[in-house]
């Protein structure tokens, strides 16, 4: 037992790698991209899913008319199911993925696919000229896409299904123009601040 607790120095988390493509350079690598690998790759970053989940979408797990997709709880990484809101983009990969397979959405020569970081893929990376990008670089770039088009924080947490808003925090620093926005909602009040008060007697 002791009478009073040590104070202990507690590091902070790290941040982790954030790797993301402008829409031009994911444009190259799609150009590069085997079909089904292209396909993958332009669901992912229209909704933001792991590699495993799109790899193991099943149609029972689509509803194109609600335009919704959900990963079971069992298959999700935070142990929580995750409904997912799909986009024109997302759909229409989906559209064109109809009739291939009855069970899974994506498939190769009429099996589902068992891996994505294959050669194909790290050949296509190299012709698209980028180093040091993974298939989960797809996820944070549709989350820097998300950011960069003012999506809010309590939204790409729940849009990306994660539990805390610690995880997102790290593209906190991205497309902060609505933080512009809100800044200058104090315009008019200081304006006539700035007209009223003789400028000796400014804090």
């Amino acid at each position: 037992m002791v009478d009073k607790i040590p104070s202990v120095t507690l590091f902070r988390e790290a941040g982790g790698r954030i790797r993301s493509l402008t829409l031009e350079e994911f444009a190259r690598l799609h150009e590069e991209l085997p079909e089904h690998l292209a396909e993958m790759a332009l669901f992912s970053v229209a909704t933001g899913l792991r590699q495993g989940n799109v790899k193991g979408l099943q149609w029972g797990k689509v509803n194109e008319a609600l335009s919704v997709a959900w990963v079971d709880a069992s298959e999700h990484k935070n142990g929580h199911a995750h409904n997912v809101p799909l986009n024109a983009a997302a759909l229409a990969v989906l559209s064109r993925q109809r009739g291939k397979h009855p069970q899974y959405v994506f498939t190769y020569n009429g099996k589902p696919i068992s891996q994505v970081s294959t050669r194909a893929w790290r050949e296509a990376v190299q012709r698209a000229g980028f180093q040091d990008f993974r298939w989960h670089d797809l996820r944070h770039t549709w989350a820097t896409w998300q950011r960069e088009q003012g999506t809010p924080t309590y939204e790409l947490q729940r849009l990306g299904g994660w539990l805390s808003s610690s995880m997102v925090e790290r593209y906190a620093h991205i497309g902060n123009s609505h933080l512009a926005h809100a800044a200058k909602r104090l315009d008019n009040a200081l304006a006539g601040y700035l007209l009223d008060t003789p400028k000796e007697k400014r804090a």
